[in-house]
């Protein structure tokens, strides 16, 4: 049999060799630093980063699984729900747990409906949940893993948030909850969430808001100023919230929340197995172990940025997006689609191949994230963007007029790949292309 291409090295690597080969196996990566990057990473100063990592270290290796083996750990996990609840307007009977990030929150809640669901309603042998057709794809691993069906409503055409009376139409006799996104990712819209959580109250079901990009920002937008709506625990029928701390709350990758209004509802997050020989075991969360490090991170980063800290950082990014927003809009062959609240939006055209544009700006060294239904290019934005705002609109400008003087000239790059996958019928065509080309990424080479 022949061997991998790729083995254990027969001895260790010296240290100065080693980190040579990892400074050239990153040199490929995106460079977010420069502000040309509009997703994946979210960054509030470079000081903060440090913060971030010195705390992250000092508890490399501990482990949160056990509260009594590392109380630390506790008490900062404890003291993040806390702030959290409170930024959500959430009282004392509120609580939750820490996870690695929005798709773990996002699965506990539906692991946790589906099992109050068994003991509320009884009679229910195949559960349901009622969602927007923007909510996040998580929803939908969750519905694999834990046999709680997925119904997608389609959003209105118009202001692209969930459609209510549609909604509402959709609820039947094995429905257990609800979902609406504070805000969803494609539009960066805000769901009708007083109006969902009326509807969820009157059947006697859960309404999950799914704040996991938005919940760090909305709170200190709306202090802003700017017209958000109702989203949380203000709203009497929302049951929990998820919300990411490593994304507008400026914490380290693999922190998130899920918050739930009701102690009774989130026992049933747990996992609890009493006849192991290995001794009693229980699990707030999907994992086992349980990283320190993200947990200390997530407790420094909100303590040291405070309300003052969070606020101002909101101003920066809410300015910045105010003025992309406009700045797009003044583009005669693009406009943002639907309301955007806070600093999450797509653009795109009736005009020119969007996804053209893409690829123009992609060799301008610009990395926007491509979007469907309608094809559009996806930002969001961060405070290390604000330094660029006219730079990136000067940019897109010129591209835009290359791209209608030459309308051909990128069809063979991107453009021609996702104007195929969103163009094709048969979805499951699609997925079938997507799982090889993901297949072919994470091959050994």
């Amino acid at each position: 049999m022949a061997r991998p291409k790729v083995v254990l090295p027969e001895k260790g690597i010296p240290e100065n060799e080693l980190f040579k080969q990892i400074e050239d196996i990153r040199k490929d990566d995106i460079n977010w630093r420069d502000g040309k990057v509009w997703s994946l990473v979210y960054h509030a100063t470079d000081k903060h980063t440090e913060l971030l990592k010195k705390a992250y270290t000092m508890f490399f290796s501990k482990n949160a699984l056990s509260p009594m083996a590392f109380p630390s750990l506790k008490k900062f996990e404890t003291e993040v729900i806390s702030m959290a609840v409170d930024l959500f307007n959430g009282d004392k009977r509120c609580c939750g747990s820490m996870t690695s990030g929005g798709t773990e929150s996002i699965l506990m809640a539906i692991k946790t409906y589906r099992d109050w669901a068994e003991k509320k309603f009884p009679d229910i042998r195949e559960p349901e949940m009622v969602l927007p057709s923007s909510a996040h794809p998580a929803f939908d691993k969750g519905a694999d893993y834990f046999k709680v069906k997925s119904v997608r409503v389609p959003v209105d055409e118009e202001t692209h948030r969930a459609d209510i009376k549609a909604m509402e139409r959709a609820l039947n006799s094995n429905t257990i909850m609800m979902v609406g996104s504070a805000c969803d990712f494609p539009r960066g819209v805000v769901d009708p969430i007083s109006e969902l959580g009326t509807i969820a109250q009157e059947h006697g079901i859960g309404l999950h808001v799914d704040a996991c990009l938005g919940g760090f920002m909305l709170p200190f937008a709306k202090k802003l100023g700017y017209e958000i709506p109702d989203f949380d625990f203000s709203v009497p029928g929302v049951t929990s919230i998820s919300a990411d701390v490593h994304k507008y709350g400026y914490g380290a990758k693999g922190a998130s929340t899920i918050l739930y209004r009701k102690e009774r509802v989130w026992k049933h997050q747990f996992s609890v197995y009493t006849d192991w020989s290995g001794g009693i075991y229980i699990s707030p969360s999907m994992r086992g172990t349980r990283p320190g490090g993200a947990i200390a991170a997530a407790w420094a980063a909100m303590k040291a940025l405070g309300f003052d800290g969070y606020m101002n950082l909101a101003k920066i990014v809410m300015d910045a997006s105010k003025r992309l927003i406009e700045g797009i809009n003044q583009i005669p062959e693009l406009y943002i689609i639907g309301n955007p609240v806070i600093s999450v939006f797509s653009f795109t055209s009736d005009k020119i191949d969007i996804y053209q544009l893409g690829d123009v700006l992609d060799k301008k060294g610009w990395h926007l994230d491509r979007i469907q239904f309608p094809n559009a290019l996806h930002m969001m934005v961060n405070p290390h963007h604000a330094e660029i705002v006219n730079t990136f609109l000067t940019d897109l400008r010129d591209t835009v007029k290359e791209v209608v003087e030459n309308p051909r000239k990128s069809s063979d790059g991107d453009a021609a790949i996702y104007g195929m996958v969103a163009s094709l019928p048969d979805r499951d065509k699609v997925k079938d292309y997507i799982v090889n080309f993901l297949k072919s990424q994470y091959k050994i080479k």
